[in-house]
């Protein structure tokens, strides 16, 4: 009797799973990357972070690459990362201004020298360890940082003196480091949607706006202005953060392996990021775009004016002074 008693019970938990030795049931773990652009640097660092993280976790994490905006406007992807329903969002600095003031540091003028000064920079230890936690108080970590490309303007009609600039409508992000300057040269600056840009451009509604040229090849904006001038005032840095509670939620080793691998990414995208600025501006060209250098004086003044204004708006804020401050220190001693 105990011995049928056995096989029936064996055979009974071997057709049922609920009575068989409990595995690991938790749920893949979804990681979500947005950005507004693609086939740029900061795509290129999405795709290294996703292969890098894959060695680490396998499939622990599914990580999903949703560029060219595919979940929504620039703001709305932030907000989404901020509220945890988007886990990852990569951008320039610049627009996440409203979410901390003190991100903007990084578009003042003239502070970066080449692309290799800003990853030396970003790559200090210290500094790269701080970069990191900026923004917890808010809710997101740094997980990335990289050079993305120098700022350029694009106009419908050339702009090759600096008081051209006068009565023109620019799109800037949303970096009062760009505004401001630009308003001080005459222009008006507008915040836009990247997606609202075109449309724009076409229908006469803007002249211009500030851009790197992968952003401005990947879209084919040669196809709506073909004239671009080298403002040479600074070089765009790009982030990627992620939802805090969210990365808390990992455990140890997930955690560990998201920060391991985006620093790797950030590494081995550098030269990838340095030749797609060269490949872009090739592209330019061959499309049939101008690409126009302002004369040393008209510089010296535009960088002089910028250094004023943009020195003023970085010191109104002691807190902003205070992490501007810190990273000038850095970018002396990377220089």
């Amino acid at each position: 009797m105990n011995k049928l008693l056995t096989t029936t019970l064996a055979a009974f938990a071997l057709a049922s799973p609920l009575l068989l030795p409990a595995k690991d049931s938790r749920a893949e773990v979804m990681m979500r990357m947005a950005s507004a652009t693609i086939n740029d640097v900061q795509h290129e660092w999405q795709k290294v972070f996703a292969a890098k993280l894959a060695e680490s976790v396998g499939n622990k994490v599914k990580v999903e690459i949703y560029p060219a905006s595919q979940l929504g406007t620039i703001p709305r992807m932030l907000e989404g990362v901020l509220l945890g329903t988007i886990e990852s969002f990569i951008t320039p600095t610049a627009f996440l201004s409203g979410t901390d003031s003190r991100f903007p540091i990084y578009d003042a003028p003239g502070i970066f020298e080449s692309p290799e000064h800003v990853a030396r920079v970003i790559h200090d230890q210290a500094y790269r360890d701080h970069l990191e936690t900026l923004a917890l108080d808010k809710g997101i970590r740094v997980i990335g940082a990289i050079f993305n490309s120098p700022m350029l303007l694009l106009a419908r009609e050339p702009v090759q003196k600096l008081d051209e600039l006068k009565g023109l409508k620019i799109r800037t992000f949303a970096s009062p480091l760009q505004v401001e300057p630009l308003k001080d040269l005459g222009a008006s600056p507008l915040p836009l949607a990247l997606s609202e840009v075109v449309p724009a451009l076409q229908s006469g509604n803007i002249d211009g706006m500030l851009a790197g040229m992968p952003i401005l090849t990947a879209f084919k904006y040669y196809d709506v202005a073909t004239h671009v001038t080298n403002l040479q005032s600074q070089q765009i840095v790009s982030v990627n953060v992620v939802n805090e509670a969210w990365f808390q939620a990992q455990p140890a080793d997930v955690q560990e392996a998201i920060r391991a691998a985006g620093r790797a990414a950030e590494k081995e995208v550098l030269p990838w990021g340095i030749a797609n600025v060269e490949r872009s501006n090739k592209v330019w060209t061959d499309n049939g775009g101008q690409i126009i250098e302002l004369s040393a004086e008209d510089r010296e003044r535009m960088m002089a004016r910028f250094a004023e204004v943009g020195g003023a708006v970085l010191r109104a804020d002691d807190t902003v002074a205070a992490e501007y401050d810190r990273l000038l220190e850095v970018v002396e001693q990377q220089r």
